[in-house]
């Protein structure tokens, strides 16, 4: 698969480790792709759970992938200030359909003032039994929350103000971009 370029829109697919499809994100816009990390950005997307349910995010988020860390990013740019919703999931892999990529349950949120809470516990150890989480794979993921962690504490990446206004600036800009385009 081609990597998806500036501008455009993809789908996000989240599956559980048996391969059960777990929720689909429609129109998320691209703002940067590279070998190893693809950004993104929706703005009161579609989303699709499992069971058909299907509800719209409530603000504009920048979306954070790469393809050597075990999480993803989600940055909720609200009034109070950026609530950062946090993923432990495998790295993700694109294909014609959408990104993919496997979730695992656990989630880092941290508010607009610094607190950080580890989510989901109880769901990562009921499905670690139901899903048959290897060692491996438990092991990876309690490395990648110390990483995660690390990232928060530092300010690397999704985590820095910086990356906040370069790419929401950059979403505003293919925004009216898109539009005029339609109009014309």
């Amino acid at each position: 698969m081609k990597q998806p370029k500036e501008g455009e829109f993809i789908t996000i697919k989240s599956y559980k480790h048996d391969g059960s499809l777990h929720r689909t994100w429609q129109d998320n816009m691209i703002l940067k792709t590279s070998e190893q990390s693809i950004i993104a950005c929706n703005d009161h997307t579609l989303v699709t759970e499992s069971d058909g349910r299907k509800w719209h995010t409530r603000e504009v988020a920048l979306l954070y992938y790469h393809k050597n860390f075990w999480f993803n990013v989600v940055a909720m740019l609200r009034k109070r200030g950026v609530t950062y919703y946090c993923n432990l999931a495998s790295p993700y892999v694109m294909d014609n359909e959408a990104l993919k990529y496997i979730d695992y349950d656990l989630d880092i949120k941290i508010f607009p003032d610094g607190e950080k809470r580890l989510l989901d516990v109880d769901e990562y150890d009921l499905h670690g039994r139901r899903y048959h989480y290897s060692d491996d794979i438990d092991k990876v993921i309690k490395y990648q929350i110390q990483e995660l962690v690390r990232w928060i504490d530092q300010g690397i990446g999704p985590f820095s103000q910086e990356f906040i206004d370069i790419w929401y600036e950059r979403y505003c800009q293919l925004t009216h971009q898109y539009k005029k385009n339609i109009t014309k």
